[in-house]
Order: C-alpha cells, then sequence, then structure tokens
C-alpha cells in the first residue's frame, strides 16, 4: 500500500510539473510598427521601449520588434492588433482617421494641445475615451513617444501666400490632411517610408511627416528645400502602443504595470530627446542650403477657422466623438493652457 501510495503521488507530480513550468514560461509577444527600423524619433522610440519592457519584467514578457512591412504594412497597423495577428503594435493614431473620425485628436490637432497640455489632457479624461473608442477595435492604447510639434512641411517652392497651397499634392494625415485639403491642396496619405520615393518621382509637391530631425533621417530636403513653420497642422507628435485588448485583460497587475510605466517613460524620454535632436537637425539643414520660412499671416488666419469649423463637423458625426471633441476642445480652453500660456509668456 505504501508502494502504491508513493507511486500515485510521483504520478502526481509529473503531471503537475509540465503545468507549473507553463505558467511560469515567458510571454513571447511581436510588435510591428509604422516605422522603418530604427527612424529617428518614432522608430527610435518604439525599440527602446521592447527593451525596457524585456528588461523591466525580467524575462516574464518578451517582445519582438518587427519594423513597417516586416509582418503588416506601415499602415495596417490597428487592424493587425485587432485581429490577433499580433499582439501589440507602435503607430500614431492619426493614421486610423479614416476608420474613427476622433482618432487623430489622440495623436494631434491643428492648432491643437501642445504635448504637455496634450499628456495632462490623456491623464484627466483622455485616457477612458481613448479606450471607448478603439474598444470597438478590441484594442487598448497608450500614449508612447513624442516627437514633439511638427513643422508645416516641406516645399519645393516658398510659401508666400494661401494661393501658393492652392493645387499642391502633399503627404499629410490625419485632420492635418483635411485642413490643407480645405486650403485647396490634395492631401495624400503615404507611409513615412515611402514619402522620399514619392516625392522624388513628383508623384506628391510638397510633404509633411515630423520634425526636422525626422525629416532630416528621410532625405525629404534634398528634394524640396523649403522647410516651412510653424507646425499649425501638427503642434504635437504622440505616438501610441497599442494591445489586443484581450491579452492585455488577461496579464498579471505587475505586467501591466509594467508596460504603463515603460509607455510613459518613453513618451517622456522621446520628448525630451526630440527638442535636442531637433535644435541639432535644423542647425545642420540651415547649413546644407534649406531655406526655412514662416507661414503667410493669411494662412494662419484661414487654418485657425478652418481647424475649429472641422472639429465642429467631426461633433456631428456620432455620439461618443461628440464627446471627445468636447473634452478635446474642454482640455484645450482649461486654466492648465492658460497656466501653460502664462509661463511662456
Amino acid at each position: 500500500m505504501v508502494v502504491t501510495r508513493r507511486l500515485a503521488l510521483a504520478g502526481a507530480a509529473s503531471l503537475a510539473a509540465p503545468a507549473i513550468a507553463r505558467a511560469d514560461a515567458p510571454r513571447r509577444w511581436r510588435m510591428v510598427t509604422s516605422w522603418g527600423k530604427n527612424l529617428v524619433g518614432p522608430g527610435v522610440t518604439a525599440a527602446r521601449l521592447a527593451r525596457r519592457i524585456n528588461t523591466m519584467s525580467g524575462g516574464a514578457l518578451e517582445v519582438q520588434l518587427f519594423a513597417a512591412g516586416e509582418i503588416v504594412p506601415a499602415l495596417n497597423v490597428l487592424d493587425a492588433v485587432s485581429t490577433g495577428t499580433v499582439e501589440m503594435g507602435h503607430t500614431a493614431a492619426l493614421f486610423w482617421q479614416g476608420k474613427m473620425p476622433a482618432a487623430s485628436l489622440f495623436t494631434t490637432m491643428p492648432f491643437g494641445l501642445s504635448p504637455v497640455a496634450h499628456a495632462a489632457w490623456i491623464d484627466a479624461e483622455g485616457q477612458g475615451l481613448w479606450d471607448e473608442l478603439y474598444g470597438q477595435f478590441n484594442v487598448k492604447p497608450f500614449l508612447a513617444g513624442n516627437t514633439g510639434p511638427s513643422s508645416a512641411g516641406w516645399f519645393r517652392k516658398p510659401v508666400q501666400m494661401l494661393a501658393d497651397i492652392a493645387g499642391l499634392r502633399i503627404r499629410a494625415s490625419g485632420i492635418g490632411g483635411e485642413l490643407y485639403r480645405r486650403l485647396g491642396a490634395t492631401a495624400v496619405t503615404i507611409s513615412p517610408g515611402e514619402t522620399y520615393a514619392a516625392l522624388e518621382r513628383g508623384t506628391i509637391d510638397a510633404a509633411e511627416f515630423l520634425a526636422p530631425a525626422n525629416d532630416l533621417a528621410l532625405g525629404l530636403n534634398r528634394i524640396a528645400p523649403h522647410l516651412v513653420f510653424p507646425g499649425f497642422n501638427k503642434p504635437n507628435g504622440a505616438s501610441e502602443l497599442l494591445i489586443a485588448r484581450p491579452l492585455w485583460e488577461g496579464l498579471p497587475e505587475h505586467l501591466k504595470a509594467i508596460i504603463e510605466a515603460a509607455a510613459r517613460m518613453e513618451h517622456d524620454l522621446g520628448l525630451a530627446e526630440a527638442h535636442r535632436l531637433n535644435a541639432e537637425a535644423l542647425r545642420t539643414l540651415i547649413e546644407g542650403g534649406t531655406q526655412v520660412h514662416r507661414l503667410p499671416e493669411e494662412v494662419l488666419a484661414k487654418g485657425a477657422i478652418l481647424a475649429e469649423e472641422i472639429l465642429s463637423g467631426l461633433s456631428e458625426k456620432d455620439a461618443l466623438t461628440a464627446r471627445i471633441v468636447a473634452s478635446y476642445r474642454g482640455a484645450r480652453n482649461s486654466s492648465a493652457r492658460a497656466w501653460e500660456a502664462l509661463i511662456r509668456s
């Protein structure tokens, strides 16, 4: 009887061992991105974010990074995470304007929130609205990188008046693209990695991507030597981390905390890094022959009016979009924004 009992215990142990091993096995997730490998700004951020999660989790969560096109095209990241093709994605919300009218607000809005004010909005009301919006695609979003304010774009010829924008074919995404369309241009959505080739071939006449450091890396200055400011179309450059919601909900709390912390750390680090790199890149560009111009006041004045019309139009799309627009407008006009203006004056 004793022998029988020992055999039974041994058998139970042999059955339990694999179950324990499976429970302790690391989770291996793939992160696809909308960026070329190590692209200055968002590409570097995505790589650093993956490494940070791997390190902070002690190997309990192993994230493998894939550049745009390695598993899915740059503009298919949301769909890939939503359908479970991959577990994670690093991208920008403005790419999903066609799927969700309010999506761009979680990256930027013409004449909208600065990077710091945007992060404050996300911390206050924005995250809950963002979760609700992306819940339609079974995806959990986080702020996870920031390239700072963008330029208004790269142009083959100077923009000296509103009429100079009319008829141009410009690479522009999100609500900023819609604003350019209303200013008379033809806005074309092109992935970052394809922008230089499109500009070189003449498929487009101008391009806006991000800020000097990112644009220099793409070589846009070699084709279109006129860099225009301010970035009325994209005053913020927030990136997003996307996670398949069922996987997110199944994570233990300590891994959730690690992902949240890593994403916010990368947002803050990316923004500080952008501030430094953009200044250095701008100096390099000017020394290399780039001509820097300020947009004419008539363009800025007309753009500000059109931006409000776009927001009002978004509010009419559906109830959730209306709530997001109202919250965004509230943040833009809040006491926090007044405080920001005061300390900058």
